[in-house]
């Protein structure tokens, strides 16, 4: 789907890169881009395991295959990424994986368990590669963005409102008082691939203007007419049983 883009891309950027197709839940593709790397620049010593999704939806209107979804591609992908470059990344004497995790990795959100539980799963992964890999000079890193104005960000329109990204920042408890940019992410990510960072590992590096030092933003106006669509339908039929009804 997006294949010409990739090219075009590693077009303009030269002969120092090479685009290649990728579909992190297939363990088959993981190890033929790895291979097609060897061949062209030699062992990886930098993984950068990025791809997700998301999906806005509380529990009882979800499907068991929206949680596997979001799971095979936040969790399964990255897994299958580490464990692909990690023989290959040992013989080259070391190297940095980094996780692109999320603010929710270190809370919750309504309208969120899948997201969310796959960003805590991916917390689990990177500390626990961090302790394996160690000893072979790899390092394994973990960056929380959060409140950054990307296109996937702005799917969120119809769970928070519509604009939800053209609305103030400072409305969203952000200290900064400004959506980040992708861009500054890429910076972070930089560090942590370099060897400026070399005594990092197993860490989780928060970029979110500040966002999780205050509380995480207004609720979500889809959750907010859930819940009391929810309470007044709970609410009617405690009252035609007796009962007292809830706060």
């Amino acid at each position: 789907m997006l294949d010409d883009l990739g090219q075009a891309l590693a077009s303009d950027l030269g002969e120092n890169a090479l685009y290649v197709h990728l579909d992190v839940t297939s363990e088959d593709d993981w190890n033929a881009a790895v291979a097609t790397t060897i061949e062209r620049f030699g062992p990886p010593t930098v993984l950068v395991n990025n791809a997700g999704i998301t999906q806005h939806r509380t529990i009882d209107q979800m499907v068991k295959e929206d949680l596997l979804n979001i799971l095979s591609v936040n969790v399964v992908g990255p897994w299958l990424g580490t464990k692909a470059v990690f023989d290959p990344m040992r013989r080259a004497g070391g190297g940095s994986i980094i996780n692109i995790g999320s603010t929710n990795s270190g809370r919750g959100e309504a309208g969120g368990t899948g997201y969310t539980t796959s960003k805590h799963a991916l917390a689990g992964l990177t500390k626990s590669s961090s302790i394996e890999f160690g000893p072979f000079g790899i390092r394994v890193n973990h960056v929380l963005p959060g409140g950054i104005k990307t296109p996937m960000s702005a799917t969120s329109g119809s769970w928070y409102g519509a604009g939800v990204l053209d609305t103030n920042p400072i409305e969203w408890a952000l200290p900064l008082r400004r959506w980040g940019r992708p861009e500054e992410i890429a910076y972070l990510v930089l560090f942590l691939a370099s060897d400026e960072s070399s005594y990092s590992t197993g860490s989780e590096f928060t970029a979110d203007g500040g966002m999780t030092v205050d509380h995480p933003g207004r609720p979500a106006r889809a959750w907010v007419e859930h819940r009391e669509a929810l309470l007044a339908e709970q609410n009617a039929a405690v009252a035609l049983s007796g009962r007292p009804p809830s706060e």
